[in-house]
């Protein structure tokens, strides 16, 4: 049976016209908003399966900016898969850039403005940062790679990066022979244009690309194990949290990968320090954003979403469905922050926090003064 724009209690009627019954079905509480549901809040969510895709020999990539999600000033974000071999070449941005490994293998390298450089080899579950300005490199190893890139710049285009190539091809060779110390027909053979991504030779093991370096090696690790950090476990998931204070050259970018099992649900909270960007990973959720004025909307997600919420509002994330939810909280900051409705009502003088809501004794008497991420 078609899902229909239908409540039980009569609000609603079915829907005879054209429609796409594969949205309505993925989407069933923008269908049927929950009668909590009030006021006007943006779109907060869309899916890279929505993007344009960005075809290369090599690999390919698609992005989410201000331009698909306009509400998401903060942050953008891309997805990046890499064959076997296959180079993300050699550039640099004026913003940060964070990445998630979803799959696979790549080895990534960077150099700092000190002259210190930077190689290494990450897989599933690593995270890398890398400074604005920083020159860096992607190739992915035997397997290929796919991964996610968070930008702190919601309206960055990974299509607008500064890349060795596209320079090479706007520069005159006889200014590329002076700069180099060599003649021009050198350079006979440079790209006409910005490779972006291209493939090539998968490379050899990462003792044979070793460059030794006069200066040494960058003094902060441009990587961070976090499957391998210890998470904080509650009875209904658990929650790993990564900022400056756990990976000392992640300062523009904090993060929290969120583990929700079946029937649990991220308690109500907000951020003190700025919007959060979210990345879903697995299964379906589906969330309530509370802004002022009584205004509040639902939205539904699946993996391969993004979700978006703006500073400081109210929000809760629930497991919908009957596999584990994985997803990531992102923020711009050096920090992760959170508020617990909770625990801010347990750590209030009780009858502060009676008067205000009618709370009944039952409702006292479960307040936890200890926050827990997951419920």
């Amino acid at each position: 049976m078609f899902p229909s724009p239908l409540r039980e209690d009569g609000a609603g009627a079915t829907d005879l016209g054209p429609r796409d019954i594969m949205r309505d079905i993925e989407n069933p509480d923008l269908l049927v908003p929950p009668v909590t549901d009030a006021g006007s809040l943006p779109n907060l969510k869309f899916s890279f399966s929505d993007t344009h895709m960005q075809l290369n020999h090599g690999g390919w990539s698609r992005e989410i900016t201000i331009r698909e999600l306009p509400i998401a000033t903060a942050l953008s974000g891309v997805n990046m898969r890499l064959t076997p071999g296959g180079i993300r070449e050699l550039h640099w941005h004026q913003q940060a850039e964070w990445s998630y490994m979803i799959l696979g293998k790549a080895r990534i390298t960077a150099v700092d403005q000190n002259g210190r450089n930077f190689i290494a080899d990450v897989e599933q579950g690593d995270l890398w940062y890398f400074p604005p300005g920083i020159p860096h490199s992607i190739q992915g190893l035997e397997e290929g790679c796919e991964f996610l890139l968070v930008f702190d710049d919601g309206s960055f285009s990974d299509l607008n990066t500064l890349s060795i190539s596209d320079w090479f091809a706007h520069t005159p060779k006889e200014v590329l022979g002076k700069n180099f110390g060599v003649p021009e027909t050198a350079f006979a053979q440079i790209p006409t244009k910005q490779k972006y991504i291209f493939q090539a030779q998968v490379p050899g093991s990462l003792e044979s690309q070793t460059v030794p370096d006069p200066y040494g090696t960058v003094p902060e690790s441009l990587i961070h194990k976090l499957h391998k950090q210890e998470p904080i476990v509650t009875p209904g998931g658990s929650v790993r949290i990564v900022d400056s204070s756990t990976f000392p050259i992640s300062k523009t970018i904090a993060t929290a990968l969120v583990e929700i099992k079946p029937g649990a649900m991220r308690e109500m909270h907000w951020h003190p320090n700025n919007d959060e960007w979210q990345y879903y990973l697995t299964g379906t959720g589906r969330m309530t954003v509370f802004a002022a004025d009584g205004r509040a909307r639902t939205f539904d997600y699946r993996a391969g979403d993004v979700g978006y919420v703006p500073f400081a509002y109210g929000h809760y994330i629930e497991n919908t469905g009957t596999e584990t939810l994985w997803f990531f909280e992102i923020f711009k900051s050096d920090r992760f922050a959170d508020i617990s409705l909770n625990q801010w009502m347990a750590l209030t003088p009780k009858d502060l926090v009676r008067e205000n809501i009618n709370a009944v004794p039952e409702l006292m008497e479960a307040l936890r003064k200890q926050k827990r991420p997951v419920v």
